[in-house]
C-alpha cells in the first residue's frame, strides 16, 4: 500500500472516530440536561408540596403533578385513615353518591408486599407477589399501569395508583429511570401527606370528624377579611341539638355520641366543599358559608334543619326523633359590617337563642340594628 493511501485511511479513521465521539458526547449531553431538568422539576414539586398543608388540596396537587410527569390520564391516592389508622382509604374518590369511600385493611398482603419491595410495581407484578388476595379486584377496577408505595420512615402512608398511560412510540411501559423518578416524587408526597395529616388531626374533632372551634375561628377571620376586600357576603350558622341531655339521661352517653356523630354527618353532607363545619362545643355546631347572602344562608339552614327533623335515628332498635335549633347571621359591608369573628358568631348565637325561645326546631335570622 502506498504511503498516501495509508495516510488517507488513517485520516478517514480519525474522522470516523471523531464523529462517533461527537455523537456520544451529544447523547450524554442530552441525558445530563434531562437529568438536570428533572432535578429542577423535583425542587419545584417539593416547594409546591411543602406550601400546601390543606389535606384535600394537597392530594389533588399530587394527582395532577404525577399525571403530568408520568404522562398518564388519571391517578388515585390511598391514604392511611387519619382516625383509626387501620385501613387505607381512597381519598381521591370523586363518586359522591357512595355512602363510604373505598378502603382496604392495613393488614392485607398487598400493603405488606409494597412496604417490603419499596418500589413501584405493575398490577401483574403485584398479583405475582401476593397470589390470591381479596382486594386485587378492587385494584383491577382502578385500571392501574403502576402502583407506587408512599413510604415515610419505613411506614406505608398510602399508595399512588397511576392509571392509563399515554403511549410514546406505541410503548406504555415504564423504564427504570421513570420508576426512580416517580419514587422520588412519591417520597416527597409521602412527607407532605404526613405533615398535612398531622395538621388535619390536630384541627379535627375525633368523634364527629368536623373541624374544631379554634380552627373555625382562624378560617372565619380570613373569610371576613376577604369578604371585606372583595365586597362579598358570607354567613355563619349556629346549630344546637334540642333537648340533647335527654338522650344521655334516657339511653346513656353512647346514645348521645351516636346522635352527635349522625347530626354532624347530616350537616356535612348538606354543604359544599367550600363551606366549613365545626363542632363548636358539646352539642353545638357552627358552619361558615362562603359567598352566601341572607336568602342562600336561610335556605341552607332550613334544609339542614328539615333533614335532621325527618331523619330516622335508630339506636339499639330505638327510633329517636332529633331536632335542632338554628341561628343565622350574614356579613354585609353595607348592612352588617362585623368587626371580629367573635361578634359574627355571637350574632348567629343570638339568632339561635331566639329559635329556642320560640319553641325550638326553628331557624331564626339575626337582624342587625339599623
Amino acid at each position: 500500500m502506498s504511503k498516501k493511501k495509508t495516510q488517507k485511511s488513517s485520516k478517514d479513521n480519525e474522522v470516523s472516530l471523531n464523529t462517533v465521539d461527537e455523537q456520544t458526547v451529544l447523547e450524554q449531553t442530552v441525558q445530563y440536561e434531562k437529568r438536570i431538568y428533572d432535578l429542577e422539576q423535583l425542587l419545584d414539586i417539593a416547594k409546591s408540596f411543602c406550601q400546601n398543608l390543606n389535606f384535600g388540596n394537597l392530594l389533588e396537587s399530587i394527582v395532577y403533578i404525577c399525571m403530568a410527569q408520568m404522562h398518564v390520564l388519571g391517578a388515585e391516592i390511598f391514604v392511611r385513615d387519619l382516625i383509626t389508622n387501620e385501613c387505607l382509604v381512597l381519598e381521591t374518590e370523586k363518586d359522591f353518591s357512595k355512602e363510604k369511600k373505598i378502603s382496604i385493611p392495613v393488614s392485607t398482603p398487598i400493603t405488606a408486599k409494597l412496604l417490603e419491595t419499596q418500589k413501584p410495581v405493575t398490577f401483574d407484578e403485584l398479583k405475582n407477589l401476593v397470589g390470591e388476595c381479596t382486594y386485587l379486584d378492587l385494584f383491577e377496577n382502578l385500571n392501574p399501569t403502576l402502583i407506587v408505595p408512599l413510604i415515610q420512615k419505613n411506614h406505608l402512608n398510602g399508595m399512588l395508583i397511576l392509571q392509563e398511560r399515554i403511549a410514546i412510540d406505541d410503548d406504555t411501559s415504564y423504564d427504570d429511570y421513570e420508576k426512580d423518578q416517580i419514587m422520588s416524587i412519591a417520597s416527597l408526597a409521602s412527607v407532605a401527606i404526613n405533615n398535612a395529616a398531622l395538621l388535619e388531626m390536630s384541627s379535627t374533632d375525633m368523634m364527629t370528624h368536623l373541624k374544631l372551634k379554634y380552627y373555625f375561628f382562624n378560617v372565619l377571620t380570613e373569610a371576613i377579611d376577604t369578604a371585606f376586600l372583595k365586597n362579598k357576603n358570607i354567613a355563619v350558622l349556629m346549630f344546637d341539638i334540642d333537648f340533647f341531655k335527654k338522650f344521655n339521661d334516657t339511653y346513656g352517653h353512647e346514645c348521645g355520641d351516636f346522635v352527635l356523630i349522625n347530626v354532624a354527618d347530616l350537616i356535612k353532607k348538606s354543604l359544599r366543599e367550600t363551606d366549613v363545619a365545626s363542632r363548636y362545643g358539646g352539642e353545638e355546631f357552627t358552619v361558615l358559608l362562603s359567598d352566601s347572602g341572607k336568602d342562600e344562608a336561610m335556605l341552607v339552614a332550613e334544609r339542614i334543619r328539615s333533614t335532621i327533623d325527618e331523619h330516622d335515628f335508630v339506636f339499639n332498635n330505638q327510633h329517636l326523633h332529633v331536632t335542632i335549633s338554628v341561628g343565622v347571621s350574614v356579613f354585609d359591608t353595607q348592612t352588617n359590617l362585623v368587626n371580629s369573628p367573635n361578634e359574627f358568631v355571637n350574632q348567629a348565637d343570638q339568632g339561635l337563642y331566639m329559635s329556642k325561645t320560640n319553641g325550638r326546631n326553628k331557624v331564626t335570622y339575626f337582624e342587625p340594628k339599623k
